[in-house]
């Protein structure tokens, strides 16, 4: 079966190694916030649909700042994967496993990541292709220490996890220690509070932070 992330996206993914994740309210804030992650290492993110200016801030980062992969959190309808689609992304995700959203992704040839908490959501996304999935909340269901312990039968498939939930500058670098994690999400380097007041200098702060644990683990 073909894999719902390509090789070449894969490799972006995790020569990133971080994602942030983002809420943006409004879009005229979208590429200073897309520049200033960018100058300060950041070169993925997962702007999710939760707010009416989502779609809007997802077309002006992909034609604006492109060497920034663009990808659409909190997809949560089939619907939605047409609507990103046409906003250029180069992936979508999901926080639970959805059947429907999964298969218009397949459909619609978007890269795709399914969230995954239990091993049963592992196969189901197994089964549809995904080799890179979700994992949320991360630190909720009980951090690395579970997710190397669901993942033990899969482990001969290669299979590769995003992070996402209760992560931090604390904890970040014992996820990117670990095999089984291609990138880890974060939504502590933006959060929307500081997209609102568009206070970029404390943004570029924390994502030099965790810029500077990531090479100092991965080099």
């Amino acid at each position: 079966m073909e894999k719902m992330i390509p090789d070449g996206l894969e490799k972006k993914i995790e020569e990133a190694g971080i994602i942030a994740v983002l809420v943006i309210n409004d879009s005229e804030k979208a590429v200073p916030l897309a520049k200033t992650l960018l100058n300060s290492g950041i070169t993925a993110m997962e702007l999710t649909l939760r707010t009416d200016a989502a779609l809007d801030s997802l077309k002006k980062i992909t034609a604006e700042a492109p060497e920034m992969t663009a990808g659409a959190g909190t997809v949560l309808t089939p619907a939605q994967i047409a609507e990103v689609k046409s906003a250029g992304v180069e992936f979508a995700v999901t926080p639970g496993l959805n059947p429907n959203v999964m298969n218009a992704a397949a459909d619609a040839d978007i890269p795709f990541a399914p969230g995954i908490c239990i091993p049963s959501e592992i196969e189901c996304g197994v089964e549809a292709g995904c080799r890179i999935l979700k994992y949320f909340h991360a630190e909720g269901m009980g951090g690395l220490k579970y997710l190397k312990g669901i993942n033990t039968p899969y482990k001969f498939l290669g299979l590769r996890y995003i992070p996402l939930g209760g992560l931090n500058i604390d904890n970040m670098r014992n996820y990117l220690e670990a095999p089984e994690i291609i990138a880890l999400g974060g939504s502590w380097i933006a959060p929307s509070k500081l997209i609102d007041a568009g206070d970029w200098d404390t943004i570029a702060r924390n994502a030099d932070a965790a810029v500077k644990i990531m090479n100092e683990v991965r080099g």
